[in-house]
């Protein structure tokens, strides 16, 4: 195997690694807990709330499993598509990050589906006056770095695509004639059965007598035109 085609598999691989990497940890992030609010004194319910990731970024679940799926899709995918796809995982990455970075600047605001659910308050500024604190988690910033991760491998693909190797030829379906023969050799040599055929009713002709009683003698083109006429289901010798 050439160098360089050990070099643009390295780089494949590795690309499409950090590309799972970065779309298994923001499906990780999304099943842990992101923030623990803590209530007043004055709610009468739990005094405190642990809010799981899906709940802080709803639309980050979907964005890591459509991540795990381009990656799938570029294992396969041609020059061409490559550069589609890595667009979209770019998409992806970016809206993994505004998913993060939008719930961690506002906890409160992100969790306040949770907080309605335990209090049965709602309203944004009745759960405001509910929260006494807010404690963030490792995992919101988890999913930042899954997001840069993504963004990352999306332009590492854009750049080093070119470098990819090429499908295998063992995948590649090639038509063979009962002979062994390609496609195209199947395709570009001339029928030697109808050649012979056309051979024989030329023979045929040249021997059959005319009117008169004597061999008539026929070309090779008018034997095939009369081997095609044979073959529409029309008498030549009408």
């Amino acid at each position: 195997m050439r160098t360089g085609d050990v070099n643009g598999r390295r780089v494949k691989y590795s690309t499409m690694l950090l590309l799972l990497v970065g779309s298994g940890l923001a499906l990780l992030a999304a099943t842990q807990p992101w923030f623990t609010i803590r209530l007043t004194d004055t709610a009468e319910h739990s005094s405190t709330i642990s809010v799981a990731g899906s709940v802080a970024a709803p639309a980050l679940t979907a964005l890591s499993l459509a991540g795990l799926a381009l990656t799938a899709a570029l294992a396969i995918a041609g020059p061409v598509f490559r550069i589609v796809l890595a667009l979209l995982g770019l998409l992806l990455g970016v809206s993994v990050l505004i998913s993060a970075i939008s719930a961690v600047s506002d906890a409160v605001g992100a969790s306040s589906s949770a907080i309605t659910t335990a209090t049965g308050v709602a309203g944004d500024s009745s759960i405001r006056r509910l929260v006494h604190s807010t404690a963030i988690e490792l995992w919101p910033w988890v999913a930042v770095v899954a997001g840069a991760l993504i963004i990352l491998s999306s332009v590492a693909v854009v750049v080093f695509s070119r470098l990819w190797p090429g499908p295998s030829r063992k995948y590649q379906t090639r038509f063979a004639g009962e002979d062994g023969r390609s496609a195209e050799e199947v395709f570009s040599t001339p029928d030697a059965d109808a050649s012979d055929d056309a051979d024989a009713v030329a023979a045929e002709a040249a021997e059959a007598p005319d009117a008169r009683g004597e061999p008539t003698a026929l070309d090779r083109d008018t034997a095939i035109d009369s081997w095609d006429d044979l073959t529409r289901g029309d008498d030549p010798t009408r």
